[in-house]
């Protein structure tokens, strides 16, 4: 037996009649039957699996993906012989023990500590509680080095629905046993809807009858029509519902283009929503919002939004964003924390404004409140004059131990201007008090929207985002925004970026006509500081004229100002392109010119599959294969009329030669 375990504990009340076997164990029995799980996703802490043998199957699957081995590390038995509690280690894990041997075999094992830890639940399903994912050596994703454990994966057949005709067969990957299932287990009622219990527990989600059915036949239309859909559901301890997750292939393919900036969305649990919708966005080429994945949750806990982000972020691979935008929610704040504690965290400004009257209207002088506090948060350009006006406001109206305003500045660099001008937000967050973050189904989905209305309504959502991206991908590749100044600011980024985004920059090209006496205030090496003078609108009063500083550095070509415009929305503001401008310069630097916004660039939202592992005997494989080919030439056939006419003569010829084909072989 080899000894590799260095953390025996025990875990849960199981104390009582339990003992621990141990080293490796045999599994060649279970998987021999079973198929290879194609493009396995990471293990995270929550994934639920039928068997212990699911447990082993998945990450042994994924270990061959990656380029490592596993093993058994140890198994945790009652007295009745019944296994509670396994631990799966990298095949590199522990050392062995040194030996007397005249010629000893070289040490293979580096004390790697990559495995995952996972114990018998209440509702018999087995749930990972523990994961490492780092190796302390060199691991090769597809490499094909041997591994014992990589032998005992057979070449069977992936587990299937069983359908009515094998057009229809899809598979099932196994990491989706946690999900609700043909026959309604998982704590899905398939006959009334209702949960077995009349009392829901705070910890499930409140679904009315037929509710738990039109979820699990969502599920299956969603996934027959695009077989890389995903969706995940968590378990309450008794077996019912408690949080759901999914997404589709295109999200999960736009993510990998448009991955800088995500805003989750949560304003349907805030208002209390018959849905309790969670949604994930980003933005595209064109300045849209696009659907990254969308959650549904029982409840407002850390522990609910901790479970749906690590859902959201194992099926981007473990990709995180580089910013992300919430509404101010202290447990909301506590799991993005924990799910991605790189990420720059910011907050709704226009719906922490929206909360002025119910936090703030019944004190006296509320209305003048208001005005202050906007004047406050929106005017000023720099930390240190906004924190002494804010201290100059709150003491002047007696609010400075109001509870909710401590609050807010305690936060203040997650959601004031002058603190998030160094994150870059690509125009996702709404800087103005009048601007608002409108919902990605608005119009589909209102405080009293059904949850069966909703999921009928959610493909029409979908097809009319889509449709007003190829519009807008059609208007940008056949024209260009329409100039209205002979600034070559403005032609270059015409020629370069979505009509969109020219349009919105063309307003900056504008801009420049209000700025003026545009002078050098010191240098500072090869940096230059230059002060902007500009004509401002300030709402309720005269225009004033502002100084914006703007620092230079000619020999980088690097330009920065202090109002920030370019990390906040994306694209240079007026008062930098005033001292380019000044310097003679006639294009933008190239660092300023950005991938994302740009129409030249090809998007096709199909996942890029390799061919390697297709088992042309095995028809399951070759269904996959066909029909993500065909996903690609139908992406490409779309884009035009023209392509489309070519699209459908090319594939009548196909179907024609099939037809030869089948009589070729039926003679």
């Amino acid at each position: 037996m080899e000894e590799v375990c260095l953390n025996t504990e025990s875990v849960g009340n199981d104390d009582a009649d339990e003992c621990e076997i141990e080293g490796d164990c045999a599994m060649t029995e279970y998987v021999s039957q079973t198929g290879v799980i194609e493009n396995p996703l990471p293990p995270s802490v929550g994934m639920e699996f039928e068997s212990y043998e699911d447990v082993y199957y998945f990450y042994n699957c994924y270990a061959k993906q990656q380029g490592f081995g596993i093993r058994v590390s140890n198994t945790w038995y009652r007295k009745s012989k019944e296994r509670y509690r396994g631990k799966l280690s990298c095949s590199s894990a522990g050392f062995k023990k040194k030996s007397e041997a005249n010629r000893p075999r070289p040490e293979t094992r580096t004390g790697c500590p990559a495995m995952v830890k996972f114990r018998l639940m209440e509702n018999k399903r087995w749930k990972i509680i523990e994961v490492e994912l780092e190796h302390n050596h060199l691991i090769t994703p597809g490499s094909g080095k041997f591994y014992k454990s990589h032998k005992i994966i057979g070449a069977g057949t992936k587990r299937t629905l069983q359908l009515d005709g094998p057009e229809e067969v899809q598979k099932i990957k196994l990491f989706r046993t946690v999900i609700v299932d043909a026959e309604g287990n998982g704590g899905v009622d398939t006959d009334g809807g209702q949960f077995g219990n009349d009392v829901i527990l705070p910890s499930q989600l409140k679904f009315k009858e037929g509710d738990a059915q039109a979820v699990q036949n969502f599920f299956f239309r969603l996934q027959l029509v695009d077989p890389n859909f995903f969706y995940v559901v968590e378990l309450n301890e008794k077996g019912y519902m408690r949080n759901l997750f999914w997404t589709d292939a295109r999200s999960r393919v736009a993510y990998g283009y448009f991955c800088d900036v995500i805003a989750i969305d949560t304003m349907c649990l805030t208002y209390k929503f018959e849905v309790p919708l969670v949604t994930f966005i980003g933005v595209n080429h064109h300045g849209q919002p696009i659907l990254l994945g969308c959650g549904m949750l029982a409840d407002e806990t850390a522990e609910s939004y901790i479970w749906l982000l690590r859902a959201w972020l194992t099926c981007m691979l473990g990709r995180p964003p580089q910013a992300i935008i919430t509404d101010h929610h202290k447990n909301l704040q506590t799991a993005v924390a924990d799910v991605f504690p790189r990420a720059s965290h910011c907050f709704y400004l226009s719906r922490i404004m929206q909360r002025i009257p119910e936090t703030l209207g019944e004190l006296f002088d509320f209305e003048a409140i208001k005005v202050s506090l906007s004047k406050v948060v929106c005017y000023f350009l720099r930390p240190e004059e906004f924190e002494a006006a804010w201290d100059e406001m709150t003491q002047n109206h007696g609010i400075r131990d109001h509870k909710w305003i401590q609050t807010l500045y305690e936060d203040r660099k997650r959601w004031v201007p002058a603190y998030l001008k160094e994150t870059f937000l690509a125009g996702m967050l709404p800087l103005q008090q009048n601007e608002t973050a409108a919902s990605f189904f608005e119009g589909y989905l209102d405080r009293h929207t059904s949850l069966k209305e909703f999921m009928d309504n959610y493909d029409q959502a979908l097809q009319a985002n889509h449709h007003l991206e190829s519009l807008a991908d059609v208007d940008s590749r056949n024209s260009s925004c329409m100039l209205k100044s002979r600034c070559y600011f403005e032609l270059q980024l015409s020629k370069l970026y979505t009509n969109e985004i020219a349009r919105r920059f063309e307003r900056e090209v504008e801009g420049m006509y209000s700025c003026f006496c545009t002078r050098q205030a010191y240098v500072d090496g090869q940096v230059m500081t230059y002060l902007v003078k500009e004509q401002v609108e300030v709402e309720g009063s005269k225009p004033e004229t502002r100084d914006f500083e703007v620092m230079y550095n000619a020999s980088e070509m690097d330009v920065l100002c202090v109002c920030g415009l370019f990390n906040l929305c994306g694209y240079l503001c007026r008062h930098a392109l005033s001292v380019l401008n000044q310097h003679g310069l006639e294009e933008i630097p190239p660092q300023y010119i950005l991938a994302r916004w740009r129409k030249d660039t090809k998007r096709s939202y199909v996942l890029d599959h390799s061919c390697r592992g297709i088992d042309t005997n095995n028809p399951i494989h070759r269904y996959d294969h066909l029909y993500k080919c065909i996903v690609r030439v139908v992406e490409e056939g779309r884009k035009s009329q023209d392509c489309s006419k070519a699209t459908q003569q090319a594939l009548a010829d196909i179907l024609n030669k099939l037809h030869l084909v089948e009589d070729g072989l039926a003679m």
